[in-house]
């Protein structure tokens, strides 16, 4: 049912355990329909790397929650809609926001988790940031530039040699690169504001 090259990635613990949970069912859903692949392996991995980290610090946390965050928190990247104030992480939040909905997520979890998608590009999680925006943030952060790996030995390596995305780092810096800096997402018809 899902793509080979999640595989590996989905048998670990942490991601099997919510294999059967609906909510985290039609997030991973919705994330093999918008990102590409490549990306979308990124976002399995950022989960798997918050997860590490709040195994290891004994941190409480949403774990479905943080899963539809991974799942969604790059969406914002892909399509052509021009993104506006708060470029592709707040666009990211809203198409969670949207998705959530849909779920009946009450208004309380939904902050919480879209917070962590919008935020998550900021070069530190803000002080009161919940635990959901600081794993997020450290998830990715850790996945795409290796900041932060001395707090969970060797799982970065370990995690891209079950799923490897050779070159990734390069394509998606230059991919969020091309969007901060047009404001508008690659491939689009719109070029200036």
């Amino acid at each position: 049912m899902w793509p080979e090259a999640w595989q590996p990635l989905l048998g670990r613990p942490a991601l099997a355990e919510l294999l059967g949970h609906p909510l985290a069912g039609a997030a991973l859903t919705e994330m093999r329909r918008l990102l590409p692949p490549r990306v979308a392996v990124h976002s399995l991995r950022a989960f798997l790397l918050a997860d590490a980290c709040a195994r290891s610090h004994g941190t409480a946390y949403d774990r479905v929650g943080l899963l539809a965050a991974a799942a969604f928190h790059d969406a914002g990247l892909v399509g052509r809609t021009p993104l506006g104030r708060g470029g592709f992480p707040f666009r990211s939040a809203q198409l969670l926001d949207r998705f959530l909905a849909r779920h009946q997520v009450g208004t309380a979890r939904r902050t919480t988790l879209t917070r962590a998608v919008r935020e998550h590009m900021r070069p530190f999680p803000a002080r009161d940031a919940g635990p959901e925006a600081r794993l997020l943030h450290f998830g990715v952060w850790l996945d795409v530039t290796g900041r932060g790996a001395r707090q969970v030995p060797r799982e970065r390596r370990r995690l891209a040699e079950l799923a490897p995305t050779p070159w990734f780092t390069v394509s998606f810096s230059a991919r969020v690169m091309a969007c901060g800096l047009r404001r508008v997402l690659p491939g689009s018809p719109v070029t200036h504001r």
